[in-house]
């Protein structure tokens, strides 16, 4: 079924939710925030949904932002609502008590790495590639990331990550603990599902206990770590003279 950005799947308690702008390595826009926040809000709802995977068509797992809607946000030529469909993605990640997986292949930029930390099971082709450039584009990290990724991968792999805009390989990302394992090239959404299917047949009282005790112990520290993500944002953005939007191109969002 499509909806929107997005291919959505269900089948033996798993919700596939594909997203599906391929032309733009599926970067993020305004509607596919939307579309990616009402299939997770509505996984939660679902009782016949036990697990849920997040993947991408094409040849990359997500470009992130859309760095051209970016622009016109950065730049004060959007509307009120700007920004609404990240944060009601994050809150939607933040809450979501039911297990979350990723299968990432090709690249995962920004958002596209970032929001791994919010996955309970990443796997990834062994071609994979991940980067956070908010260094180079000179913006603060987003997403929770300057919590999340020291407190999955360490503070070494995470300064390599924030502050020098490394590429993280599928090899450092296991390694480091952002993932759980790689797969042979083509073979990641297969494992991934398998996985999930395997979680999916276990009691869903179960699971969901279980991740809700596990967001319990971080969920203060992500909050606060948005917090702190969107005031750095919204004091740069207020700086005529550091606002990165006229410098934002489309290279990396498509």
């Amino acid at each position: 079924m499509t909806a929107g950005r997005i291919e959505l799947e269900t089948g033996d308690g798993v919700l596939l939710v594909a997203l599906a702008r391929p032309e733009v390595r599926n970067a993020f826009d305004a509607a596919m925030y939307r579309a990616v926040t009402d299939a997770l809000a509505g996984a939660l709802a679902d009782d016949a949904v036990r697990a849920v995977v997040l993947t991408g068509r094409g040849p990359a797992f997500t470009a992130g932002q859309d760095l051209r809607e970016m622009a016109v946000i950065a730049t004060g030529g959007a509307g009120p609502d700007a920004g609404s469909g990240f944060r009601g993605l994050l809150d939607v990640l933040g809450a979501f008590d039911k297990p979350l997986l990723a299968a990432v292949h090709g690249v995962g930029m920004g958002l596209g790495c970032s929001l791994l930390g919010h996955v309970d099971l990443v796997l990834l082709d062994e071609d994979a590639r991940l980067k956070v450039p908010f260094a180079e584009l000179g913006v603060p990290p987003e997403a929770a990331s300057s919590y999340l990724l020291p407190a999955r991968m360490g503070w070494q792999q995470a300064s390599a990550a924030l502050l020098a805009s490394a590429w993280i390989s599928a090899e450092q990302a296991v390694a480091s603990g952002l993932a759980l394992r790689t797969c042979p090239a083509g073979t990641v959404l297969d494992a991934t599902m398998d996985l999930a299917r395997t979680v999916a047949a276990h009691p869903a009282h179960a699971t969901r206990a279980i991740k809700q005790l596990m967001l319990a112990a971080r969920g203060p520290h992500v909050a606060e770590a948005r917090a702190r993500e969107e005031a750095a944002f919204a004091a740069l953005f207020a700086d005529p003279d550091r606002n990165p939007g006229a410098g934002l191109t489309d290279g990396l969002g498509g």
